[in-house]
């Protein structure tokens, strides 16, 4: 295809597309737009008009998966997922889904359309499809580890806000969704103002994807031309393709690198056993001091556990026996590494109350509207997970102040 706007199919006119060649290889790198029937149609225009010895897309193996199979999350095992401590992970995914739901029956369009555009296109014809993003929970975990305390919080604000908000959304919304990333639209608000957010959902990807381009392009025959076309969305465009001009470092290395998980900050972790080392030596001189004394500190450690444990299973509306599992679990936390109480609390919710078929037929629905997350079996399981690990938390800060008080 000639490189003159005259020659060029009328859908891809007036596209971002950029033709970049390094190491023998052109890419010809479409920027589309995550909610836009224009740019599904220009990936099967460049399909059609030109030749490639592989198609690459701005997905990484989960999200490619949740594209070709998007009701494959009716089949999770809800025991592996809160057993292997993914949760939280399923959760914002859930809550990620709804805000993509409501853009799609808004707009039309479902986003990541393009994208299976490409995959379809690439299987069609046979050709090496290259998922070159990161994995999109290694992105959620360097992005969450890479801010504040306090501005945790607001992220976690912002995806909760997303879930319960019943208006439409604005015009201006989706326009920032056409011309950008997805991820970086979701935290839109804090990408802007955090510049270490910003690395994780952006800039580090791009490293990331440039660095993936190399490592794939380097197993192509060694035939000439080669030709990979890259379908990524329009706010990566600028930034990959400087990186496919001046990136040095090898590309094993930067995938390496910049695919690991960032290791948890050590202070909560080591400020939770510093406070239950300390109040169980507060009870231990307790039980010194005076045996009626010990026996109710270790009482009220039991009690302010257990109960807020139990309460906020309560307040999930969990069965009796996930209740009485938080009531169990709490106090002896310390004692048992490993799953923290809201885990046992909510694997007996799942086994008392067996999710149906219908309940992950209609998750994503339930938990757009807050009374769902009651309703709905594996939504309220979740909730259970969470408001019985606070609740435990809240109990060990209550006892530790009761304690302390009561040997003063």
């Amino acid at each position: 295809m000639s490189d003159t706007a005259a020659d060029l199919p009328s859908v891809l006119k007036d596209q971002p597309i950029e033709r970049i060649e390094r190491d023998g290889v052109e890419y010809v790198i479409l920027g589309t737009a995550h909610v836009s029937r224009t740019s599904m149609e220009a990936v099967n225009a460049l399909l059609e008009t030109e030749h490639y010895d592989a198609v690459a897309v701005e997905l990484c193996e989960s999200r490619a998966q949740s594209l070709r199979d998007p009701d494959a999350f009716k089949r999770m095992d809800l025991f592996q997922v809160i057993r292997q401590g993914k949760a939280g992970m399923v959760a914002a995914s859930l809550v990620l889904s709804t805000f993509q739901k409501r853009l799609a029956e808004q707009s039309g369009i479902q986003p990541g359309a393009e994208m299976k555009a490409a995959m379809d296109g690439a299987e069609a014809r046979a050709l090496p499809l290259w998922l070159i993003d990161r994995e999109v929970g290694t992105t959620l975990k360097r992005a969450w580890r890479s801010v504040g305390f306090v501005q945790r919080f607001g992220l976690l604000g912002g995806l909760i806000a997303s879930v319960f908000e019943r208006e439409e959304i604005e015009a201006s919304e989706i326009e920032k969704l056409k011309q950008g990333d997805m991820l970086e639209s979701a935290f839109s608000e804090f990408a802007n103002e955090s510049k270490p957010l910003y690395a994780s959902l952006i800039d580090e990807r791009n490293r990331f994807m440039a660095a993936r381009l190399r490592e794939e392009a380097a197993g192509l025959p060694a035939s000439e031309p080669r030709r990979v076309l890259v379908v990524i969305g329009a706010g990566h465009l600028q930034g990959l393709g400087d990186l496919l001009h001046t990136q040095a470092e090898a590309p094993a290395a930067v995938v390496a690198e910049l695919g690991k998980t960032p290791p948890k900050a050590r202070w909560p972790k080591w400020l939770a056993l510093a406070l239950v080392l300390a109040v169980f030596a507060a009870i231990a001189f307790a039980f010194h001091r005076n045996t009626s004394l010990g026996a109710s500190a270790l009482t009220a450690w039991v009690l302010f556990t257990g109960g807020f444990a139990a309460l906020g299973a309560l307040t999930a509306g969990a069965h009796p026996f996930s209740i009485l599992a938080a009531f169990v679990a709490a106090p002896i936390k310390p004692f048992r590494p490993g799953i923290p109480a809201g885990g046992i609390s909510a694997m007996a919710e799942a086994w008392a109350r067996h999710p149906r078929v219908a309940d992950f037929d209609s998750l994503r629905d339930d938990i757009g509207h807050w009374s769902g997350w009651w309703k709905n079996r594996v939504a309220r399981t979740l909730l259970n997970f969470f408001l019985v690990s606070v609740g435990t938390i809240v109990g060990e800060y209550s006892a530790g102040i009761h304690i302390f008080r009561a040997l003063v």
